[in-house]
């Protein structure tokens, strides 16, 4: 019978093998295996000391709920953020990510709704914090991380260097359980976020390194996980904020394959120049990156300077699409770097890959599935065979979530029982080709109802970004009298390019790659496209922006 696995307990094998190993690279601090896994210990020790831990058993559970602390981690990147997840666990207590762009009554929906006890921050969001503090009843402990900001302590937090310093660096890690929880706060660009709650063996299988890579199987124990782990000389920089999932997934998939995880210097924003310069510096073997939104600035920084990347051989990409010229742009400047395009959620874990490289040349939108992946009729009655023709839902089965944070209904919705089988289904709409491969539309929540037909605003997305005068584009559907919905491109030219005639050309180019009833009826201009900081696109401000504009190059 293979392992069940607990996030802690892989942590503390890995420690044990490797202490020496470099972990983690941030700035000026090289921080080894045998350090972080203290650290986290110390931190794990300290949450315990303040009664926080696992209150009951998941036996007694539905899927929607949960019996232990949760802990915010209202941090930028860092090598906090994952000492924060590690010491969450090694406590018995859930790590939740906070986004650190939300205002305060986002910040009040979120740390209300997961009901956090404890809060582990970067001085530069104590003001803030200490404006909604009096509106969260369930918060007993603040833990305040040093930044430039040389904020001072809130009333009754502690510092986090002072914390791990007062308590012990040892740990009974006997009651650590695979059923311990792992949640992640989807991203909130259709709607208010939700607690998507995984048992950890589940997460780690899904979405954290615990498939072999050479066949796709899963990982069966600890002296496997290990054994993998001897090699690790893999050196990634994962881009992202932690706080979405595209950035810890990565950052955790490289710590159980026993690598270094590179953390760039500025982290407030996406700052091409540093990243290079990490990747540069640290000879990093791969970079994650999200969409468009990262590559278009680092591309324009190769372009302006160049670099010695020879260490580079991987591009990973996962959270929003990298359209077909922006992978060619990156594979003209990098040519010997493969592009790794990931699919997934945070109800799913990965779902599918596509692999572009000079050799191979670019394409996108078309997916080889991971194991358990699927599409589900429209109905939810039945897997889609391959070849069929029409969109079902992308799918996943095996290892999947529990559910949504005290909500039952959406749980059902989302995870139902199909031919005595659990799937997740998020909501992406797809189809399965006749060749085995997913053909991805996109999510349903952002679909346009024009004229009767079903519109995917990333479909249209990515037909637009075929034209070299768009930086960035998100679409969003407007209510028409005669469609019902039409479809409205919001747009950011390139530089220097000019809005006189732009709709019509890019219209015309769209016009190449889509159906005709696709195409924009209508374009809005702006400066710059609001994304999340992960690089997501955020739908309600698209929407806004179409229904406050006229916009330009109306199609009738």
């Amino acid at each position: 019978m293979s392992t069940q696995f607990n996030l802690a307990e892989a942590n503390e094998r890995l420690a044990a093998a490797f202490p020496d190993r470099e972990c983690i690279i941030f700035r000026d601090r090289r921080l080894s295996y045998g350090e972080v896994a203290e650290r986290s210990r110390r931190l794990a020790n300290y949450l315990r000391s303040c009664g926080l831990g696992s209150c009951q058993s998941r036996a007694g559970l539905a899927g929607w709920e949960s019996g232990q602390d949760h802990i915010g981690l209202y941090l930028q990147n860092g090598n906090e953020y994952i000492e924060g997840m590690l010491g969450a666990f090694k406590s018995r207590t859930v790590p939740v990510n906070v986004n650190y762009r939300y205002v305060e009554d986002e910040l009040v929906y979120l740390f209300r709704n997961c009901r956090a006890r404890a809060i582990v921050y970067h001085g530069q969001f104590a003001e803030r914090l200490a404006a909604v503090r009096d509106r969260l009843p369930d918060l007993e402990v603040l833990i305040q991380v040093a930044d430039e900001s040389d904020a001072p302590l809130l009333e009754g937090a502690v510092e986090y260097e002072a914390a791990l310093t007062a308590a012990s660096p040892e740990i009974d890690s006997a009651e650590w359980s695979s059923d311990d929880l792992y949640a992640l706060y989807t991203g909130g660009t259709t709607g208010m976020p939700k607690g998507v709650l995984w048992r950890q063996h589940d997460i780690f299988r899904a979405a954290l390194g615990g498939r072999r890579q050479e066949d796709g199987l899963f990982i069966e124990s600890l002296d496997e996980l290990v054994a993998r782990a001897e090699g690790g000389a893999l050196r990634v920089l994962a881009a992202p904020p932690f706080m979405h999932g595209a950035g810890h997934w990565l950052a955790f998939i490289t710590l159980h394959a026993g690598g270094t995880l590179l953390i760039q210097d500025v982290v407030g924003k996406l700052d091409p120049k540093d990243v290079l310069d990490v990747l540069e510096r640290e000879k990093a073997n791969l970079i994650v990156i999200v969409g468009d939104a990262f590559g278009r600035p680092i591309v324009d920084e190769l372009d302006r300077s160049s670099r010695d990347l020879s260490s580079l051989f991987l591009v990973a990409n996962g959270g929003a699409p990298l359209s077909v010229n922006m992978k060619e742009a990156l594979l003209d400047r990098l040519p010997s770097v493969t592009i790794l395009d990931g699919i997934g959620s945070s109800e799913t874990g990965a779902q599918a890959t596509h692999v572009s490289s000079k050799e191979a040349g670019a394409a996108t939108g078309k997916f080889t599935p991971a194991p358990d992946s699927c599409v589900i009729s429209e109905d939810l009655s039945r897997v889609v065979v391959p070849g069929e023709d029409h969109a079902g839902w992308f799918a996943k089965g095996g290892n999947v979530p529990l559910g949504y944070l005290d909500d039952e209904e959406k749980t059902a919705r989302t995870f139902p029982q199909i031919g005595g089988a659990r799937y997740s289904v998020p909501g992406d709409r797809a189809r399965h080709l006749e060749d085995g491969m997913i053909e991805v539309l996109g999510r349903d929540s952002v679909t346009i109802n024009s004229g009767g037909e079903k519109i995917f605003a990333e479909e249209v997305e990515l037909a637009l970004r075929h034209h070299p005068a768009v930086y960035d584009v998100v679409v969003a559907g407007r209510p028409s009298e005669r469609w019902g919905q039409e479809v409205v491109a919001v747009v950011q030219l390139c530089a220097g390019e000019s809005e006189t005639g732009a709709a019509e050309a890019l219209r015309e180019e769209c016009g190449r790659h889509i159906a005709r009833y696709k195409l924009p009826k209508s374009f809005v201009f702006r400066e710059a496209i609001v994304r999340s900081p992960s690089g997501k696109a955020d739908y309600r401000w698209a929407r806004q922006q179409v229904e406050d504009e006229t916009g330009q190059g109306g199609a009738p």
